[in-house]
């Protein structure tokens, strides 16, 4: 049993959470001040440490180095308001392990103790959802990035975690399914901007032409076909925050604009003279280095250096693969509730095959086959018969490695990709087609859409409508 100290001032607020975490299975003692906490961990070392920043004559720096001094292993949290977060970062550099501000939410100090704590990491495969309790919905949560197995992606929580309160704009770069925009929105969630609006944009599918206006809006006559007034997707987030994926595909001139807005906090609707002033968080994805794009003049440099307060890298799934079995687990719950369906786990061969498979999609490759093999299978545990031939077979798909959703169970290959360009493929063959390009210029789609001889955004619709078949 993990034994946790409370050191606060605040007696009230140590009576609750030794209740709090008392019942859910922790050893709690309290401490009213700096001194006391001290005196106590002298006594008897604890596993976590959860102190307030603010204690009187002395503070949580003194409290950290004291434990760290007698006992370094010791995981020591901070507790603070959102005025002493600049300090809480400090500490953090000190050795101190995070930081939760208050008023304190009882889940996320949970998985803050979970993940650090002595005890370990979560299970591997989480409990079923109990009787009563509200079902998931079908995307990744917070909570389940937070639940990781490997060092890469808790460090990634660990991040968003210490820069979501900041209003700093946060650049987060990854291969295509990483969960880019999962990472935004717990941004968002563990923000002060909660409550405001979350809008999500994919740059990729703004066109030239109509970029500024779907990004800042018009005014009725600004232009052939703007029959009434429309406000953007900056208007739509005031007060909350923008999130603006794949980034690096907005025109150039749609970049300037988009610095005067970052920089002075307000924008002209197009065909207006009004400024309207903003207060919004905006964070960007990418899955190119920006860097290298502004040396190939396709992304204006003071634009990067203004976006790149704050960077996050997220592992793809090959780097992270003891994450495959969670993951996994937690896409059949979710899909076993979809199809109305009680699935049994997986067979132990299909675990290997998954640990062994490369993942270029990652976790939205991952959840794409589950999906499709829990369809597949009727009442008996997921085998490797329900999985995609290149799964399946990794001998063969390593021979193959455009074979796509299209060739699940058969083991042949899928056509080779066009000399000149799709036209003239069936929609499985210039999916597997796309799929071969793509990989061979590393998932770099502007790269994949000139060799293909197709814009980004006809590359995008033809990923976007994935053939059944």
């Amino acid at each position: 049993m993990q034994r946790i100290l409370i050191i606060d001032d605040n007696l009230d607020l140590n009576t609750l959470l030794s209740r709090f975490l008392t019942g859910k299975g922790y050893q709690v003692e309290t401490a009213a001040s700096a001194s006391a906490g001290i005196a106590r961990f002298r006594e008897r070392p604890f596993d976590v440490v959860l102190c307030d920043y603010r204690l009187g004559k002395q503070d949580g720096r003194e409290v950290l180095l004291a434990v760290k001094a007698i006992r370094a292993d010791t995981i020591v949290v901070i507790m603070t308001a959102y005025g002493d977060i600049r300090s809480a970062v400090e500490l953090i550099k000190l050795g101190a392990y995070d930081y939760i501000t208050k008023p304190l939410v009882p889940d996320e100090l949970l998985v803050i103790i979970g993940n650090a704590g002595p005890a370990g990491p979560a299970p591997l495969f989480p409990a079923a959802p109990a009787a009563g309790r509200p079902e998931r919905p079908d995307t990744l949560l917070p909570e389940d990035y937070a639940l990781s197995r490997s060092p890469a992606a808790r460090e990634v929580y660990r991040q968003m975690a210490l820069v979501a309160p900041i209003d700093y704009i946060v650049l987060i770069y990854g291969e295509s399914g990483t969960g880019k925009e999962v990472v935004a929105r717990t941004i968002h969630r563990l923000s002060p901007r909660e409550a405001r609006p979350f809008v999500a944009v994919d740059c990729g599918t703004l066109s030239k032409e109509l970029a500024g206006s779907e990004l800042f809006g018009h005014v009725k006559g600004a232009f052939t076909g703007a029959l009434a007034d429309k406000a953007g997707q900056f208007e739509l987030a005031d007060g909350g925050t923008l999130f603006l994926d794949e980034i690096a595909n907005l025109p150039l001139d749609v970049q300037a604009s988009l610095l005067r807005v970052i920089q002075e906090r307000k924008f002209k609707r197009v065909g207006s003279t009004r400024e309207v002033r903003l207060d919004i968080r905006i964070l960007a994805a990418s899955n190119e280095d920006l860097l290298e794009a502004c040396r190939q003049g396709k992304f204006r440099e003071d634009l990067y250096h203004r976006l790149n307060e704050f960077a996050l890298t997220l592992p793809p799934l090959r780097e992270r693969r003891e994450d495959i079995p969670l993951f996994a687990r937690l896409f059949l719950d979710q899909v076993s509730r979809e199809l109305h369906k009680n699935i049994l786990p997986f067979d132990e061969e299909v675990l290997q095959l998954f640990g062994q498979y490369a993942w270029p999609g990652n976790l939205r490759e991952l959840r794409n086959v589950i999906r499709r093999a829990a369809l597949l299978t009727p009442t008996s545990a997921i085998g490797r018969q329900s999985l995609p031939g290149e799964i399946a077979h990794p001998g063969l798909g390593a021979a193959l490695p455009g074979m796509g959703m299209g060739t699940m169970g058969t083991g042949t290959a899928p056509p080779a990709a066009p000399e000149f360009g799709l036209k003239g493929a069936s929609s499985s063959a210039e999916y597997a087609a796309i799929l071969q390009v793509l990989k061979k210029v590393n998932y770099n789609k502007t790269k994949a859409a000139a060799l293909l001889r197709i814009d980004r955004k006809t590359l995008y619709n033809k990923l976007r409508n994935k053939p059944d078949g």
